[in-house]
């Protein structure tokens, strides 16, 4: 009984649109089939069902013979909140803040005094964007990393980390040009940040041997020092660059008008998930859109399932040729203004589409935004950890990137690209298996601007076994590598402005420095204890530990997701970081090895 009342509930919290159409079909499919609903859903259930307005239901044989024999009353709605007096059905009435009134008892006055409060409200709204939580947060963050180098690292770590926040100075001054290339020609050089990447370690190692450290002890203390530095460069400059970029967000101005959209679904045997991906889209709240769906030979049920929804978008079919020609294909088909790519595992936001066509207004240069992607099924330690990866990632280095107008992935779950700069930078290629990567890198080269949109959420079903994980990741990092090689030549082009200056040389240092530095560091730290320098490398390790946490803390926060996720925040320094190292490795020592690249991917799950 108690489940039939839940799917009731959530039946009546679909129809007064509360929540995201998507997750709440995604919970409703759950419900009904008895499976386990992860905590952050449960929690997230728990709020839109008490935002909702229920009837009182009354037995028939209570109720007074009526002539709409209707069974479902609630005494707030059907009395005026002023006489008291029931509102007859041929009575004039009106309904405020979930009361009703007949309307000669509802006085002019006072319907302008709730105008005046409603405008009040929504203007004290803006006003009060400060987070007190989120500035202790970023206070504590900065005055950890200050302290901690000056009362306990010492004279040397105070150089080191100098280095990292001149660099970090230099940029936030950078950030005040004009984000777009101007596409002018000067001699090839590589960016700073790249210079200081490859040239640190040794400044700090000449630094530390002239102290009188000796040749076994100085490799320790190099390392240790080195991801330090990088560690206080990136925080320095990630952290309040994200509390802006979140600012910004907040106080943007709803759309002024609605260019006409195609949303385009490429799909391979996406037979369990594919029905869900259409009725979401449908639901979505866009005035002017069309759903194009690409069937990209598929040999299961896929390209019939579409066909159901054939009256109310466009289903098209073509032989197999990859993901990168079939949104090509549908790209021919589309008549939109703006494009947006949605994987067919992907339920997204209500709002989504309006809130991501609100970056395209930011400024003209603006050729794609990025939507927020989030894991839906948290139900294990694997996909909890994915959860908080992507937060992380997305709300505090992309939200930095997005600053610089330089983010370098429009992610294939849900992104939105303007049709004519999409079509001057060329079709997706085929010459990397993550075309999302490539199509981005491709318009930041043109000296445009790519923003993102962490209101326009999208849900999807990240892997939830090792396994899958690995296939998964085995694409990402092989593909990520391969078009790092393919675009190597922006990394010493200053015409490619902010993707030279910064977000290709900090893809470098995460796909080819970090993986190396992250298992070194482990090793010199069993070094640094055996050899007597324990303290120091506990303490650096305390100091890294304490700010990860603060970061993840003030990512959570941010996004307004699930806190308990938090409690993941050791493995992502500890355990699920190491799985990610070693794949990055993998990926790299197959490259080199010239190993051909494959596409490979998760086995779907679906509700």
């Amino acid at each position: 009984m108690e489940k039939d009342i839940l799917i009731a509930k959530l039946n009546l919290a679909i129809k007064q649109s509360k929540g995201d159409w998507g997750r709440n079909h995604y919970l409703l499919q759950r419900i009904k089939t008895e499976k386990e609903i992860p905590n952050s859903d449960q929690k997230y259930l728990e709020n839109i069902l008490k935002e909702s307005i229920f009837p009182i239901i009354y037995e028939k044989k209570q109720e007074p013979k009526r002539k709409d024999k209707s069974v479902f009353l609630n005494p707030n709605l059907v009395t005026c909140q002023i006489c008291k007096n029931s509102i007859k059905l041929d009575e004039k009435s009106i309904r405020d803040q979930n009361l009703w009134y007949h309307k000669i008892c509802f006085p002019q006055t006072f319907s302008n005094n709730n105008k005046q409060k409603k405008n009040n409200t929504t203007q004290r709204e803006i006003k009060i964007k400060k987070d007190p939580v989120q500035l202790a947060l970023t206070g504590s963050i900065f005055a950890i990393l200050c302290c901690s180098v000056y009362f306990i690292l010492g004279p040397i770590s105070m150089i080191a980390m100098g280095l990292g926040g001149g660099l970090t100075i230099y940029h936030v001054i950078d950030a005040t040009r004009k984000l777009y290339s101007r596409n002018k020609f000067r001699n090839k050089k590589p960016s700073a940040f790249l210079l200081f990447l490859l040239l640190s370690p040794f400044l700090i190692g000449g630094m530390i041997v002239y102290e009188g450290y000796t040749l076994l002890e100085s490799p320790i203390r190099i390392i240790l020092l080195w991801a330090m530095t990088i560690t206080f460069w990136s925080t320095m400059l990630f952290v309040p660059m994200a509390v802006l970029s979140k600012y910004r967000e907040d106080i943007q101005p709803d759309v002024k008008s609605y260019p006409n959209i195609s949303i385009i679904i490429p799909a391979y045997n996406e037979e369990k998930v594919i029905a869900n991906t259409i009725e979401g889209l449908l639901e979505t709240k866009y005035p002017k859109k069309e759903i194009i769906f690409v069937d990209d030979g598929s040999k299961d049920n896929t390209l019939r399932i579409a066909k159901n929804y054939k009256d109310q978008i466009k289903v098209l079919h073509k032989e197999n040729g990859g993901k990168a020609t079939a949104i090509n294909y549908g790209i021919q088909y589309s008549t939109g203004e703006i494009i947006v790519i949605v994987d067919a595992d992907t339920i997204i936001g209500r709002q989504s589409l309006k809130e991501i066509v609100k970056g395209f207004e930011v400024n003209e240069h603006v050729a794609a935004v990025a939507g927020n992607i989030k894991v839906r099924n948290q139900k294990n330690w694997l996909t909890k950890c994915q959860a908080l990866e992507y937060i992380t990632g997305i709300q505090i280095v992309r939200r930095a990137f997005d600053v610089f107008g330089s983010i370098t992935i429009v992610p294939g779950a849900l992104g939105a690209f303007k049709k004519s700069f999409l079509t001057e930078a060329g079709p997706y290629g085929k010459e990397t298996i993550v075309e999302d990567f490539d199509q981005t890198i491709k318009l930041l080269k043109a000296g445009l601007i790519t923003q993102g949109s962490t209101k326009a959420t999208a849900y999807t079903e990240a892997p939830s076994t090792l396994r899958d994980f690995i296939a998964q990741r085995k694409r990402w990092y092989r593909g990520n590598i391969q078009v790092l090689k393919r675009h190597s030549d922006a990394l010493v082009n200053p015409r490619y402005g902010y993707l030279q200056k910064l977000s290709l040389p900090y893809l470098f240092l995460g796909m080819v420095i970090t993986p190396i530095v992250g298992f070194t560091a482990t090793i010199n730290a069993i070094l640094g204890v055996v050899m007597g320098d324990g303290w120091y490398v506990l303490q650096v390790f305390l100091i890294f530990i304490i700010v990860h946490y603060l970061m993840t803390a003030l990512a959570l926060r941010i996004d307004e997701e699930d806190k308990k996720l938090l409690a993941y925040a050791g493995f992502l320094v500890f355990g699920f970081k190491q799985i990610v190292d070693a794949l990055l490795l993998k990926a790299m020592i197959e490259q080199l090895r010239n190993t051909k690249a494959t596409w490979t991917s998760a086995k779907r799950v679906g509700v």
